[in-house]
């Protein structure tokens, strides 16, 4: 691993960022001669245990508002110490508590290694946060079973002081209230309407639950009090856990299937967008701007009311890419059914709330149209077959899982903020996000992903959720900038911790700027191929959301090519001559697994998978996105240590046992004599212990990989020439196809029926390209 490399991922470690370029061109011209944009990878809250707790204020800059920093130069030689900004080179004087300051006694936010730092602000949550159940009952009684027990579990991993409530839907919707004992008692909707916010509150007669976020709604809510209304209405449906545990988990238990009588031949009258504006508008009416989580449980189609995506009828069928594409009449719901879940989710995410959807079910249920409540609140997305399997269970648990310090990994109702210099343009964020619409003159015309803001809005985060941010160098052609000044960048993200605490946490960076035009070499060590290709496949699945993959496949290539011609060696028309310097030579390989991943290639997924997948790609690290785009695989044989082994179909051998990590499917792929020894049990004799390790090693490290990993991949255990072998031959290089396949080669391998160029090939034309004088 080179200086440079190491430097990258100590940069990731520290401050939870890895930049495209390292190493920025001065002005806009050479900038986009670079090809990829650059652009930064960012985990706002990654995980540190290292982190001094700040309990005061952050000093702001009186120009910018940007946060005091290590990059900040300080005077200390005047009788009143000032510091410059070093975002917008503003002087400022510290406050009162800061004299005394000297360069042996620095406060911890001017020290250089706390280029992140995190603040406890003086104002608290008023409000615990908010966990509303929306629970389908259109289940088969099985699935419902363990669902309902999955729910009584959570009970007892939620905070105790949480409020928690439960909404139920079928041909209906129900919305329970929990202060009843011993009377279960709950408020009917019909399932064809939506319920808008105004109508649940004249009805149920809502106030505020106590997260009025404006003086006018207070002031409502006491003439209220003060007209014989209850205090809080709220109550009656979201209390405490301490409060109403056992009068939920009663409710839970006495969950029944729906009882609309479904005739053959029909599905469910099933209700789930009016469900969801139930849940939606009860959040907003009781506790706006404050943290909230709607946990929606799905086991197949919205079927009829606003948000339908199908008729009751089996024989009309569920929506294809084809059917999409051709705008066929199964496809005839889509748009009117996305642009209402669009509505919803907006709204929930300007309310700081998050919408979670579990959805399990063997068919499709409609995450293709509910995919914005994931894109714009940052809910997790669950898709599995069944309610009654361990991958729901296990991740449905790790909701609830716990960081090193014992708090919990979600937070909530979260802004950030990127502050940039005068030469650097924000041109959008792309994650699970919406804008905060905040205007500047830091806002660039060019516009990726969620853009025209420096701010943003996000009402879930983990300490894995990681944005993409994509920057313009505004600086004009032939203007300079200082010799020695670097670009500085600070993100701010502030949010709800689950303890209630606000938090800030600041990460402010740098980064040099070089000439390209007589250092292009300096810019072109700077290049990170890993978190380039991420950046870019973020875009590439951006795009493929608004427009025809095909178009998005020829825009990967020509990104490619000219990233090639730019930074490769080579003589004009001679491809044997061309090279990539190190740092450049893996990422051909990315884009070519990219443009075969399911995040571009729809043929093989269902509408429902294809969103599931891209939603998982623009919030994940950058290690995990890599391993979506390209897997890994490891060998295990007798007689040399597990390895690391080509994405390659030469890869397979038939005496040996292969691991695959795609992120979302974990597969032990048996070579057929492995196979046939494992058949015969000789893993059973005594005399053959070396083999039952063989056989255990692979189980022990998808093991460790499924411990951590969320959401919990699919697991699958298969024989070479099995049915289930496609999950790994679907992901090989098939440098040996069943056109191009010589048994008699050396080095073994198999062929991979398919049409597809192989890595190899793929690399030849580029070259042949990139080398052209008439490209």
């Amino acid at each position: 691993m080179s200086g440079y490399e190491e430097w990258i991922l100590a940069c990731e470690e520290r401050d939870g960022i890895r930049f495209s370029w390292n190493v920025l061109p001065t002005s806009r011209v050479e900038a986009t001669k670079m090809v990829v944009p650059v652009g930064a990878l960012f985990t706002p809250l990654k995980e540190r245990t290292d982190l001094p707790p700040i309990m005061y204020e952050p000093v702001q800059c009186t120009g910018c508002q940007a946060i005091l920093n290590p990059l900040c130069p300080v005077d200390f030689q005047t009788k009143t110490p000032y510091w410059v900004c070093a975002i917008c080179t503003h002087r400022n004087a510290f406050p009162r508590q800061y004299q005394g300051i000297s360069p042996q006694n620095l406060p911890a936010e001017l020290v250089p290694q706390f280029s992140t730092i995190e603040y406890t602000l003086q104002r608290q949550a008023t409000v615990p946060p908010v966990f509303l159940y929306v629970v389908d009952l259109c289940l088969d009684e099985q699935d419902l079973a363990a669902l309902k027990d999955s729910l009584v579990m959570s009970l007892s991993l939620l905070p105790q002081n949480a409020l928690v409530g439960l909404i139920t839907f079928g041909n209906h919707v129900q919305l329970h209230e929990l202060t009843t004992d011993g009377c279960s008692k709950s408020y009917v909707f019909r399932g064809t309407k939506e319920v808008k916010t105004k109508q649940l509150k004249e009805q149920l007669g809502l106030t505020l639950g106590g997260g009025a976020a404006h003086p006018q709604q207070q002031q409502q809510q006491q003439q209220q009090q003060q007209g014989g209304a209850p205090a809080n209405s709220a109550s009656r449906f979201l209390q405490p856990v301490s409060e109403c545990d056992m009068t939920l988990t009663d409710l839970l238990e006495e969950l029944q299937v729906d009882p609309w009588i479904v005739a053959e031949g029909k599905r469910p009258l099933r209700s789930t967008g009016t469900a969801l504006s139930v849940a939606v508008s009860l959040m907003e009416a009781t506790y706006p701007n404050t943290a909230g989580r709607v946990m929606l449980f799905l086991g197949g189609q919205a079927t009829q009311g606003p948000g339908q995506i199908t008729t009751d009828e089996f024989k009309d069928t569920i929506r294809t890419h084809h059917d999409i594409e051709k705008d066929n009449a199964s496809a005839k719901f889509v748009k009117k059914a996305t642009k209402y879940y669009e509505g919803l989710a907006r709204r929930t995410a300007k309310n700081g709330h998050i919408v979670d959807v579990y959805a399990c079910a063997f068919d499709q249920t409609g995450l293709m149209e509910l995919k914005y409540f994931a894109q714009y609140t940052g809910g997790n997305v669950v898709m599995g077959d069944s309610f009654d399997t361990s991958l729901f269970r296990q991740t449905f648990q790790r909701v609830f899982g716990k960081d090193a310090r014992g708090d919990f990994n979600m937070d909530f109702n979260a802004t950030l903020e990127v502050k940039t210099p005068p030469q650097i343009k924000v041109c959008g964020l792309i994650g699970p996000c919406i804008s905060a619409e905040k205007k500047s003159g830091r806002v660039s015309d060019q516009e990726v992903g969620v853009g025209n803001t420096t701010a943003w809005k996000i009402p879930g985060l983990t300490n894995t959720t990681t944005l993409g941010a994509y920057f313009e160098v505004a600086t004009p052609h032939g203007q300079s900038i200082p010799q020695g000044q670097r670009a500085n960048i600070q993100f701010i993200t502030q949010y709800q911790h689950p303890n209630g605490q606000m938090r800030m946490r600041v990460t402010t960076v740098a980064r040099n700027w070089a000439d390209a035009a007589i250092n292009l070499p300096s810019i072109a060590a700077g290049f990170d191929q890993e978190a380039s290709a991420v950046l870019m496949a973020r875009i590439a699945a951006f795009k493929a959301e608004q427009e025809d993959p095909a178009d998005v496949l020829r825009w990967v290539d020509r990104m490619l090519i000219r990233l090639c011609q730019k930074f490769g060696d080579y003589r004009k028309d001679d491809p044997s001559s061309f090279r990539l310097q190190q740092n450049f030579t893996l990422y051909p390989q990315f884009m070519f697994h990219l443009r075969r991943s399911q995040f571009l290639q729809v043929v093989n997924s269902s509408p429902d998978e294809t969103s599931y997948f891209r939603n998982m790609l623009i919030r994940e690290d950058c290690l995990n996105s890599l391993t979506m785009i390209q897997p890994t695989l490891t060998a295990y044989a007798f007689g040399m240590e597990p390895q690391p082994v080509l994405l390659d179909s030469s890869s397979i051998q038939p005496d040996r046992i292969l691991l695959l990590d795609s992120f979302f499917h974990i597969v032990i792929f048996h070579g057929e004599t492995i196979a046939a020894w494992r058949n015969a049990k000789y893993q059973d004799m005594e005399e053959h212990e070396n083999f039952r390790q063989l056989l255990q090693a692979p189980r022990e490290d998808a093991q460790e990989i499924l411990a951590s990993r969320f959401p919990l991949p699919r697991y699958v255990d298969c024989d070479q020439g099995s049915s289930q072998a496609r999950f790994l031959l679907s992901k090989v290089n098939p440098s040996q196809t069943h056109n191009t396949f010589n048994t008699g080669q050396d080095g073994g391998g198999v062929p991979v029926i398919t049409d597809d160029v192989s890595l190899q090939v793929f690399m030849e034309h580029l070259k042949k390209l990139a080398v052209s004088s008439s490209s």
